[in-house]
């Protein structure tokens, strides 16, 4: 018997995030912060089977992207210090799954986007200044564990220097 399951919402076929499509990040222990390239406004946007406008939305990471409701599109404004989509560029966010929300009178759960700063982590390249420091830390500590807990390294990188 297979260890992989499946959301009964994944039969659900969505252009934009959902819920169960964080699911699957949580699952793979992602701390689920992505950065959004760019809003647009969308009129007459297919979402749910309904025409609607909406502001939708899209990650650099290239996840799918995410009608942003009034509460979203609130804490999206106050993370870019902006009011106009226009300037809500390269913004990272931290998703979240809220199972309280409700539509329709019923209770769904629904993705959020966290009102905290995301601080940005560092990311160690060959072309850095800290790539030597990861390398005396690795050889030292014989894993990257004390330089993960820090930054970030890309895993061919890591490989590199294992």
């Amino acid at each position: 018997m297979s260890n992989q399951q499946t959301h009964y919402r994944k039969v659900f076929k969505s252009d934009h995030l959902g819920c169960a499509d964080l699911e699957d990040f949580i699952e793979s222990g992602s701390n689920m912060i992505f950065t959004i390239s760019h809003v647009k406004q969308e009129r007459g946007t297919r979402v749910a089977g309904k025409k609607i406008d909406a502001n939708i939305a899209y990650f650099v990471e290239g996840i799918k992207p995410l009608v942003l409701n009034a509460g979203n599109s609130k804490t999206v404004s106050k993370l870019a210090g902006s009011v106009f989509v226009e300037n809500w560029n390269n913004i990272p966010v931290q998703l979240y799954i809220d199972p309280n929300v409700s539509m329709k009178g019923q209770v769904t759960g629904g993705v959020r986007i966290s009102p905290k700063k995301v601080q940005q982590r560092q990311v160690i390249t060959k072309d850095s200044q800290q790539w030597n420091n990861a390398i005396a830390a690795y050889k030292r500590d014989g894993n990257f564990n004390a330089v993960l807990s820090k930054a970030d390294i890309a895993n061919d990188d890591m490989q590199f220097i294992a």
